[in-house]
C-alpha cells in the first residue's frame, strides 16, 4: 500500500531499521496474536485511534478498515461509541476526519 501520508515516507528513509521493526511488530499483533477477523481488528483502530485524536492514525485505519470490507455504516457505529465514552467533541472531531475523506 502507498503511504497514506507523506511524513511516514519520510520517517521510513530516515529511520529504516525502527519502522522495520515497528512493521513487523504490526503483523505479528494483527495476524498471530488472536482470533479477531481483520475487519473487528481495523473498526477497534479506528475506534481507539479517534478516541486517542490521533487524525493522521484515523485516516490510515479507516481506509484500512474499507480495505477489508468495513462499510461507512460500520465505521460511522464505531465512531458514535466514542461519544459516550470520550464525549461529543472527540466523536465531532473523528466524525469531521471521516467525512474529509470522502
Amino acid at each position: 500500500m502507498k503511504d497514506l501520508h507523506k511524513i511516514y515516507t519520510v520517517f521510513k528513509k530516515e529511520f529504516p531499521k525502527v519502522n522495520a521493526d515497528h512493521e513487523a511488530l504490526g503483523e505479528v499483533i494483527h495476524e498471530e496474536s488472536g482470533p479477531l477477523p481483520p475487519k473487528v481488528r481495523w473498526l477497534m483502530k479506528v475506534v481507539i485511534s479517534g478516541a486517542s485524536r490521533h487524525h493522521i492514525a484515523l485516516e490510515t485505519h479507516i481506509k484500512k478498515a474499507r480495505e477489508v470490507g468495513a462499510t461507512d455504516a460500520e465505521i460511522k457505529h464505531a465512531l458514535m461509541l466514542l461519544i459516550q465514552t470520550v464525549g461529543f467533541p472527540a466523536f465531532m472531531e473523528a466524525y469531521s476526519v471521516l467525512k474529509n475523506l470522502r
